[in-house]
């Protein structure tokens, strides 16, 4: 007896070529992928974890917050830095966040960085990339400091020092040429905020503030504003000129009101007649 399934075809898929060809004829014009500007990074330093990140929300060419937070609370040993779609990292963390408080109130015990890694990855995989939310997840258990990327896909690493976002390139050549290893908390900081910066000045979708969260197995102590590098400075001077500076060549003064008379009808004349 012979199978009537389909057989299975290796290589290209092309059924949908002339549905897509007939679509394109007739103008459709395919999404594009929203461009987004941020700066995130993190570190691991000799008693815990740093991470840094930039406080510019844009909405295309346009400044929406010249200073959101960027970096989410997810439990109190754990944080997590945000790029890409704002509600989509907002609403993301807060979601985990939640399902590691229900964890820790079940098991009585502190919820580890490993667990919320899983629980992220395995919701961004679930949406196949539809949800924007690049994330850096740094925090410190009972085994140690961690510190993990997770890209919208799903895909996870774990680094001693990552960076992510529009402006990760300038913030990565900091890294790369200053970072070493158990480095002491003020020079990771500084370290932090310079890679920020970094990506402040070369990228214009970041910008304003630099924001860092140091966490250890003690505390987290978040530093809100650590630094203002785009700070406005005083006028020097006034620009302001008196009536009259700048002399009027012609002038020219135009009724734009159209006056009309409007002619009693024949009905009208006889009423008042």
């Amino acid at each position: 007896m012979t199978s009537r399934l389909p057989q299975a075809k290796g290589g290209f898929n092309f059924d949908n070529h002339v549905r897509n060809s007939a679509m394109d004829g007739k103008g459709l014009v395919l999404p594009k992928a929203t461009k987004t500007g941020t700066t995130i990074v993190g570190l691991i330093y000799k008693d815990g974890i740093v991470l840094g990140a930039d406080t510019r929300a844009t909405a295309g060419p346009i400044v929406a917050d010249k200073n959101c937070e960027k970096i989410h609370y997810l439990a109190p040993n754990m944080y997590c830095c945000g790029a890409g779609t704002a509600a989509d990292t907002e609403m993301t963390t807060a979601l985990i966040s939640s399902q590691l408080e229900l964890h820790r109130l079940s098991t009585g015990r502190q919820a580890r960085v490993v667990t919320a890694m899983t629980l992220l990855k395995q919701m961004l995989f679930k949406y196949q990339g539809q949800i924007g939310a690049a994330l850096i997840l740094g925090g410190v258990d009972v085994n140690g400091p961690h510190l993990y990327t997770i890209y919208p896909h799903g895909s996870t690493d774990k680094l001693p020092y990552v960076t992510m976002g529009s402006g990760s390139l300038a913030a990565m050549s900091v890294f790369e040429s200053r970072f070493v290893a158990d480095m002491e908390r003020e020079e990771a900081i500084t370290l932090v905020k310079d890679a920020i910066e970094a990506g402040i000045f070369n990228d214009l979708g970041s910008g304003s503030n630099v924001d860092v969260v140091v966490i250890t197995s003690e505390n987290v102590e978040v530093l809100r504003n650590y630094a203002r590098p785009n700070e406005r400075g005083v006028k020097e001077a006034s620009y302001k000129y008196r009536p009259g500076t700048t002399r009027v060549l012609k002038s020219s003064i135009r009724d734009l009101v159209t006056k009309e008379t409007i002619q009693p009808t024949s009905l009208e004349a006889m009423d008042t007649s």
